[in-house]
């Protein structure tokens, strides 16, 4: 079987196009369609777009929802899609500004229809750098299966 064709225990966590390779970002500008050589390496080779499938997509879903500012997709008809993480934009890590990032964090994750459950969400200052969080999470998808993890370092 294709490594990219979808599991039927996981069709309904989708596929979309892969953006994420490592499923972990710190902003939008390290977001990009992925693409995958189909073949060797001649000049008629084809190369394709690669595809984030099941799990994949769920996490992929995941760091675009969270790295998103809200309200940002309202003339695409989705006003309410992302997170206010944005907000924090120019605080310092404090217990205060750690505690509301795990509460928009905590939102972003509940609006998402493909989470059965948030496992974890822990939020942390990055090391040496008061204006980083670095925020884990942990959910179980819609469905069943292993537990679902994904970092974001988010600069404040």
């Amino acid at each position: 079987m294709d490594p990219n064709d979808l599991d039927p225990r996981f069709q309904h966590l989708g596929r979309d196009l892969l953006l994420t390779p490592f499923f972990q970002a710190a902003d939008g500008d390290s977001l990009d369609l992925a693409t995958d050589p189909r073949g060797g390496v001649t000049r008629d080779d084809r190369v394709d777009f690669d595809r984030a499938v099941g799990p994949g997509a769920l996490k992929q879903a995941l760091v675009m929802r969270l790295l998103t500012p809200v309200g940002s997709l309202s003339e695409l008809a989705h006003p309410a899609y992302g997170s206010r993480l944005g907000e924090l934009i120019g605080e310092i890590s404090t217990p205060f500004t750690r505690a509301k990032a795990r509460a928009f964090v905590l939102e972003a994750l509940a609006a998402e229809r493909r989470v059965a459950e948030v496992l974890a969400v822990d939020v942390r200052t990055a090391e040496g750098a008061n204006d980083r969080l670095l925020i884990d999470v942990q959910v179980t998808a819609v469905g069943g299966g292993d537990p679902i993890s994904l970092g974001l370092e988010v600069a404040l």
